[in-house]
């Protein structure tokens, strides 16, 4: 009797068993896979905003109350944004994604394709406005009271009124069926009151920061008899209009001081086919009748042949009392009666260019728009300082801009050297908004500059031999900051020929005498004048190897300031991250300790407080848990505010686990093992490696299943039945293909020698770009994967050290000689290791089957390295597959694309690791002449 219970009970538990699994991720779950973006606490902390957008679809916003209740539910709501004192919510509702789709397919024109909607709440009434077809709005950052948007209104002509007027009186006459050209309007609503003053013929607007003036422009009619084109101010409180400057022409860059009480624009009013546009600089105040021009290419100061540039911004200091605005070289035009077809099309290459002509040519419309930095003092003298030229092409400001001194670098003379440096030097200076006069800080930096908040020190980090310096302006003193420490401020895993760069800075005292700087683990105080240096964190970084770096929770109100400033008599927050557990967290610094206050395996991020820092949002993620948002209160409650994938329980998921070993050199390694949510120790699993660099900091980040640019889908894999590891790589210069070597055979070795599940016949290796270039290598060296799939790679260095990386038009040297590719020299003085890390002249050691994505339009690795690869194997008759994506580039941009990869990739693994039947493209490929016919992905 006893056995029959028995047996009964294992056939019913083997029935619940099969009915409770959960099934595979499949291909058609992507879409609805959600995210969580926008998300913000405001300053009361009595509402909370965040947007839930699947990967293809609508999106959702919500907002909630700090008790977790849905205030208000927004389809398709973006650009959020409250007014200062909460009442009132403004989003652009967008067209349904189904309805642009089809009018996309229906080949719509713009102005016929589905508009936004404007959305505005009020929280007060719990009443909610739409306004349709509405084309962009305006408020000001602190503004209660008002805002403006454009939209169109429909005029009725004379005949139209008519008509209209006729079909009510009961006539048979049709209405006229001429449609109706829609009429630009600006709406200014008065949010308190609800009433709405429109201005038909508006385009341009803005509204002052103090909401005293809404400012727009009119184009005019074509033949403009009513003299209507102009630029027009109205006085809200008065509700007066004024028209301040006249006649047609493209007004722009509408600028406030911030008292609201100068603006200045500008205007270019030459004829609308004029080749060159001359663009004047305009200023105005309410005591003025209309703007007077305050510079153009006549006016006193500026330099001969140049002019005021129409695409600088303008920017006033907190004072008011400056205004600075770009000024530019007059170009040169296009001679308009050379006939196109007869015309010459050359590049002229020439060794002593600044930059290669690809780079030139990809950035020609930027330097065409380059501008150079000018002041004048609109209140009191017309007297133009240009601050900067073309020897200064950068320039900053501290942030009231008040101050004499203006940080400038330059870095003419070191352009050519970037084709095999990388990075470029500079030298900087201080330029005096007095006399325009300079006094150079440093010559030749590798590194970076900043300019003190007073304006009164430059602090700069020297990479060449990683010290930190100040200067003082005035005694033109330069102190060593660190000086005397045995600590190091540079990267201390770099692992590449280039000099590690530092590791940045925190933020500065507000009396501005102080800065912080970041070693690996902690956070350092250094007085600028170099007399004091202290720990922040205290060296709890370096002791407990967490890394500590400041989290600023404070809101800054103000929009002119962009300086972080670290308050020591205010509670001090800082993110850290272990890096031996991967745990990360929030932290309170302490008198003598730093104190957890959020920890623990997760990543955490969009960390958002409200004013008094008592109510603080974030989303939380591990491998297994998606980024949903949370609420902690007096960080003592948390509360979990979404939930955006529930459907995941249904899925087949996985774990992640961080797995060490030794390699045979003896280094100690670690990397990511992913292991399906139903493994079985008692089964044989096929591995595939995913690797780039260094992964394993990411134990704690959730892997959306996603159509990927070109990465393995690790979610999707490991649903489906396979084991995912991810090792970590470290790099000895000049040998980048051994290092790999080293770190991911051993690694895979060590799984298979150390676990009985792990079956050594079935393994894979995936990697795109720097992990494309390292399957190629692998698969020369060894024969122990089943099956390799290497994207975008780079397989001939010594054809790929003289190419161009098209999408920046930048020479492929640098990376050889300096970065990725670590040789750390150029080609002719070392050959050898050229050849040695080609996978190109090794390819008759290749046993794997092989398949290669690489795209036409790839701009970072020329598509002809995938061609070299391919048709090496294809001499050797090797077992090889090339994916081109018309058009696509070096990581799969089209959605579509996306898709396509994910199912060819299980279908190739599949097929050779597990051993399922071959898709066609596998077995006999697809010919030309079936192109968009046949996909070949089904299975004969």
């Amino acid at each position: 009797m006893k056995l029959k219970y028995g047996l009964l009970f294992a056939s019913m538990s083997l029935i619940s068993g099969v009915y409770a699994q959960k099934k595979p991720l499949d291909h058609s779950v992507y879409d609805s896979w959600k995210s969580i973006s926008q998300a913000s606490i405001s300053k009361s902390g009595n509402l909370i905003i965040y947007s839930i957008s699947p990967q293809e679809g609508d999106v959702l916003t919500e907002v909630k109350n700090n008790k977790n209740q849905v205030v208000l539910s927004i389809p398709r709501g973006t650009d959020i944004r409250l007014t200062d004192n909460e009442q009132f919510l403004f989003a652009t509702i967008k067209p349904f994604f189904q309805d642009v789709r089809q009018a996309r397919i229906k080949k719509k024109k713009s102005d016929d394709m589905p508009k936004d909607t404007l959305l505005i709440y009020n929280f007060k009434q719990q009443k909610a406005e739409k306004l349709p077809n509405v084309k962009t709005y305006h408020r000001t950052a602190k503004g209660n009271n008002y805002i403006a948007y454009l939209g169109e209104t429909i005029v009725p002509s004379a005949t139209a009124a008519k008509d209209t007027t006729e079909q009510k009186a009961g006539t048979d006459q049709k209405a006229s069926k001429k449609k109706e050209k829609p009429t630009p309007t600006v709406h200014l609503l008065n949010l308190n009151t609800g009433d709405t003053t429109n201005f038909l013929k508006a385009e341009n607007f803005q509204i002052s920061d103090n909401e005293q003036y809404l400012l727009f422009t009119k184009k005019g009619a074509e033949k403009d008899s009513l003299n209507e084109a102009g630029l027009y101010l109205y006085d809200i409180a008065k509700k007066q209009l004024k028209k301040i400057s006249n006649g047609k022409g493209t007004y722009k860059q509408f600028t406030f001081d911030d008292a609201g009480q100068q603006l200045s624009f500008l205007a270019d009013k030459s004829p609308e086919k004029a080749l060159l546009k001359d663009y004047k600089l305009y200023y105005y105040t309410p005591k003025q009748d209309t703007a007077r021009i305050l510079a153009d290419q006549h006016s006193a100061g500026i330099p001969d042949q140049w002019y005021v540039s129409g695409d600088a911004s303008l920017r006033y200091s907190e004072s008011g009392k400056r205004l600075f605005f770009g000024l530019a070289p007059i170009p040169r035009v296009k001679d308009t009666t050379l006939v196109d077809f007869e015309t010459v099309k050359l590049d002229i290459w020439h060794w002593q260019d600044d930059f290669l002509q690809p780079m030139q040519l990809l950035n020609s419309r930027t330097d065409q728009m380059r501008s150079y930095t000018a002041m004048i003092l609109p209140q009191s003298s017309s007297k133009i300082t240009p601050l900067s030229d073309k020897i200064y092409n950068r320039i900053s400001f501290a942030d009231d801009a008040d101050h004499e001194w203006v940080l400038a670098s330059g870095d003419a003379d070191y352009r050519v050297a970037s084709q095999w440096e990388g990075g470029m030097k500079s030298d900087v200076y201080v330029l005096s908004t007095l006399t325009g006069k300079n006094k150079q800080v440093v010559k030749s930096l590798a590194g970076s500059a900043y300019l003190s908040p007073k304006a009164d020190y430059v602090v700069y980090f020297n990479q060449e031999n990683g010290n930190w310096y100040s200067y003082h302006i005035n005694s033109e003193k330069t102190v060593q900051l660190n000086e005397g420490l045995d600590v190091s401020f540079v990267d201390e895993e770099n692992d590449v020929p280039a000099l590690p760069g530092s590791y940045g800075s925190s933020g500065w005292t507000a009396d501005g005498k102080n800065i912080f700087i970041n070693d690996r683990y902690d956070i350092w105080k250094f007085s600028l004048d170099g007399k004091r240096k202290s720990l922040l964190t205290q060296g709890q970084g370096r002791k407990r190897e967490k890394v500590f770096r400041y989290q600023n929770l404070s809101r800054q109100e103000n929009p002119r300031i962009r300086t972080t400033y670290i308050n020591e008599d205010e509670p001090i927050y800082l993110t850290g991250f272990d890096k031996k557990t991967k745990y990360a967290g929030l932290y309170l610094l302490k008198k003598k300790d730093i104190r957890e206050l959020i920890t623990g395996p997760y990543t955490y991020k969009m960390f958002s407080a409200d004013s008094k820092i008592d109510q603080l949002i974030y989303t939380k993620e591990d491998y297994q848990a998606s980024p949903d948002l949370y609420l902690n209160t007096a960080f003592s409650n948390e509360q979990r505010l979404t939930d955006i994938n529930p459907q995941q329980a249904n899925y087949n998921w996985g774990t992640a686990e961080l797995v060490e070993w030794k390699t045979p050199k003896g280094y100690q390694a670690e990397g990511i093992l992913y292991k399906p949510e139903d493994f079985d120790p008692n089964k044989k699993y096929p591995i595939i490696a995913y690797f780039y660099e260094k992964l394993s900091d990411g134990l704690y980040t959730y892997q959306a299943p996603a159509p990927t640019p070109s990465r393995l889908n690790i979610s999707y894999f490991v649903s489906n039945g396979y084991l995912v590891f991810a090792p970590d790589i470290r790099y000895e210069n000049g040998y980048p293909g051994k290092s790999a070597e080293e770190f991911i055979n051993s690694g895979m070795h060590h799984l298979a020698r150390t676990h009985s599940w792990v079956d050594s016949t079935k393994m894979g290796i995936q990697g795109q770009s720097w992990g494309g270039y390292q399957v190629a290598h692998l698969i020369t060296r060894t024969n122990m994967y089943a099956a390799a799939w290497s994207g975008a790679p780079v397989v001939n260095m010594t054809s790929a050290y003289g190419g161009i990386r098209w999408g920046t038009g930048m020479s492929r040297q640098f990376q050889y000689e300096n970065t990725q590719s670590r040789i750390g020299k150029p080609l002719w003085e070392a050959l050898d290791l050229y050849i040695e890390n080609s996978p190109l002249f090794f390819m008759d050691r290749v046993n794997t089957p092989v398949a290669i994505m690489h795209n036409d339009n790839d701009g970072a690795v020329p598509w002809y390295q995938g061609i070299e690869f391919f048709t090496a194997l294809r001499r050797l008759n090797k077992p090889v597959w090339l994916l081109n994506y018309n058009g696509d580039g070096h990581n799969l941009m089209n959605r579509q694309n996306r898709k396509d990869i994910q199912i060819r990739e299980i279908q190739f693994f599949d097929h050779f690791l597990k051993g399922k039947p071959a898709a066609n493209w596998i077995k006999k490929g697809v010919k030309a002449t079936e192109k968009g016919i046949d996909w070949g992905l089904e299975t004969d």
